[in-house]
């Protein structure tokens, strides 16, 4: 077995134990908060912008559960679970974590998932597996809603043979059902 394939499997082997233990710690016992609501997202906005031959348009939508809330040494941490699409047919199905901090009437939402990822007619991103890390700041609006801006990049983490990784900005309006 070649050095490469041996250091994916590691980075592999790495990143499946570094999401283990971030379910765990959202998963700890720390005090739950009872909210007995869901939040969707959906956004809209720019597909790899910085790569002026495979920008794209993209939608998305992201579930969270509110239920599912935990305050931890990280703050207040949930699960998510997205998908989003490009006009060029790329698509990526991630599942992972976020953090949430309040600031008065804005909201700072960090996140982590990895995911599925499709290239479509769109960007080759060197792997199906694609890591996504997301910085969201939102404003709180009447009736449970919120609007905001995010940025996200995409990255296999050098698991496949390139790494292009894409950095994409949206705009977000979130609701509380």
């Amino acid at each position: 077995m070649s050095i490469l394939a041996v250091m994916k499997k590691k980075v592999m082997t790495i990143s499946i134990c570094a999401c283990f233990g971030l379910i765990n710690i959202v998963s700890a016992d720390d005090s739950k908060i009872e909210t007995d609501s869901t939040k969707l997202n959906f956004y809209t906005g720019m597909f790899d912008f910085s790569d002026d031959g495979k920008k794209s348009e993209l939608f998305g939508v992201q579930h969270q559960n509110e239920d599912l809330n935990r305050d931890t040494f990280l703050g207040n941490l949930s699960p998510i679970t997205g998908a989003m699409m490009t006009a060029d047919s790329a698509s990526y199905f991630y599942t992972g974590v976020q953090a949430q901090y309040n600031l008065g009437n804005l909201n700072f939402n960090p996140s982590f998932a990895p995911g599925y990822y499709n290239e479509g007619d769109g960007k080759d991103l060197g792997h199906a597996l694609e890591f996504k890390t997301e910085l969201q700041l939102s404003m709180n609006l009447p009736k449970e809603s919120f609007v905001g801006f995010s940025y996200n990049h995409l990255s296999n983490a050098s698991l496949g043979d390139k790494n292009p990784g894409a950095n994409s900005y949206m705009f977000n309006f979130l609701k509380k059902f």
